[in-house]
C-alpha cells in the first residue's frame, strides 16, 4: 500500500474511531457495555449466522454475474472471493466505491479474467443491490407510516437516500448513453496528459485504455441482456437484504428488546447511505445512522439500541472482515498491495 493510500486509510480509521467515541459518550459507555454483557449468547450467535447467510447470498450473486461473463467459479470459491471483496470495501474509504478496484483485481486473479471483467462483476453486484434496497425502503416506510407517524429523521434519511440513488442512477445512465463517446474521447484525453510524465508512454496508455473501456462496456451489455439470470441475481440481492434485516431483529432480541421485524427492513438499507462517507466501510457512520434512525422508530433506550447495533455490525462488518482477510491472504494478497 503506497503512501497516499496509507494516509487515506489512517485518516479514515481515525475518523471512524472518533465518531464511535462520540457516539459512546453521548449514549453512555457503561450502559452500552452492561447491555452487551447481558446479551443472550445464543441469539448473538444466531445474528452472526444470519450475517453469514447474507454473505453467502451475495456471493452467489457475484457467481451468477461472473457466469454471465463466462467466468466460472465454484460456490465455495465465490464465497471466499466475495468475502475478500467485502474485506476490501471495509478497509477502504467510501465503502464500495473505494473497494471495487481492489475487489476487481482479486476477481481477475482468482477467476483468470481480464481486470475490467472483474470490475464489471463486482460493480454489477453493487449496482443491482440498489434495486431491492430502494423497494424495501419504500415498502417498509409505507407500512410503518400506516400505523405510526414518520419523524423528521426518518423522512430526511429517506429523502437523502432517494437523492443519492437518483444522482448515481442518472450518472450511470448518462455514461451508458454516451459510452461510445467515452470510449472514443477519454483515452485521447488521458493518454497525452499522462504522456507528459517520463514513466508513461502516451500511445500505449491511449491504446490500452481504449481497449479496456471497450471491454468494460461490452461486459456490462452481456450481463444486462440475460433477463432470466438478471431476475435471479436481483432475487438473491433481496434475500441478502432480508438476512441483514433479520440479523438486526435478532440482535435486538439478544439484548432483551424485541422490535417489529418491519423496522429493520427499511432502516438497514437506509443506514448504508452513510457508507458513502470517507470512512473505511462506513465504520462509525453506519453505526451512528442506525442509532439515529432506530431511536425514534423503536422507542427503545439509546444504550440498548447501540448494543444491538454493535451485535449486528459484528455480524455484517467484523465477521466478514475476518473471513475476508483470511480469504484475501489465501487467494492472493498481492491484489491488495
Amino acid at each position: 500500500m503506497e503512501g497516499p493510500q496509507r494516509r487515506a486509510l489512517i485518516l479514515g480509521a481515525g475518523g471512524a474511531v472518533l465518531l464511535l467515541a462520540v457516539l459512546f459518550v453521548v449514549v453512555g459507555v457503561d450502559r452500552v457495555v452492561d447491555a452487551l454483557v447481558r446479551a443472550d449468547p445464543a441469539l448473538v450467535a444466531a445474528a452472526a449466522g444470519l450475517g453469514l447467510c447474507w454473505l453467502a447470498a451475495w456471493s452467489l450473486m457475484l457467481r451468477a454475474v461472473l457466469g454471465a461473463l463466462d467466468v466460472e467459479m465454484s460456490v465455495p470459491t465465490a464465497f471466499l472471493v466475495y468475502s475478500g471483496a467485502a474485506f476490501a470495501n471495509n478497509v477502504t474509504p467510501f465503502g464500495q466505491a473505494g473497494g471495487e478496484p481492489v475487489a476487481a483485481a482479486l476477481i481477475s486473479k482468482v477467476g483468470e479474467a481480464r481486470y475490467e471483467t472483474g470490475l464489471v462483476g463486482i460493480a454489477s453486484v453493487d449496482v443491482l443491490n440498489v434495486v431491492p434496497s430502494v423497494s424495501l425502503v419504500f415498502l417498509g416506510v409505507g407500512s410503518y407510516a400506516a400505523t405510526t407517524a414518520v419523524g423528521d429523521r426518518v423522512g430526511f434519511a429517506v429523502a437523502s437516500a432517494v437523492g443519492l440513488i437518483a444522482a448515481i442512477v442518472t450518472a450511470i445512465a448518462f455514461i451508458w448513453r454516451y459510452r461510445t463517446a467515452v470510449v472514443d474521447r477519454v483515452p485521447g484525453a488521458v493518454g497525452p496528459f499522462l504522456g507528459r510524465f517520463e514513466r508513461f508512454d502516451a500511445e500505449t496508455i491511449e491504446a490500452g485504455l481504449a481497449d479496456r473501456l471497450g471491454n468494460f462496456f461490452a461486459d456490462i451489455e452481456r450481463v444486462g441482456t440475460d433477463r432470466r439470470r438478471l431476475l435471479g441475481i436481483v432475487a438473491l440481492s433481496l434475500v441478502g437484504w432480508l438476512f441483514q434485516a433479520a440479523a438486526l431483529t435478532v440482535a435486538f432480541a439478544a439484548v432483551g428488546h424485541p422490535v417489529s421485524p418491519l423496522i429493520p427492513v427499511f432502516v438497514v438499507p437506509l443506514s448504508y447511505v452513510a457508507g458513502a462517507t470517507p470512512l473505511p466501510g462506513g465504520l462509525g457512520g453506519i453505526e451512528a445512522a442506525l442509532v439515529g434512525l432506530l431511536v425514534p422508530t423503536t422507542g427503545v433506550a439509546a444504550s440498548a439500541i447501540t448494543a444491538a447495533v454493535l451485535v449486528f455490525r459484528g455480524a455484517v462488518y467484523w465477521l466478514p472482515m475476518v473471513i475476508g482477510g483470511a480469504s484475501a491472504s489465501a487467494l492472493g494478497v498481492k491484489a491488495f498491495e
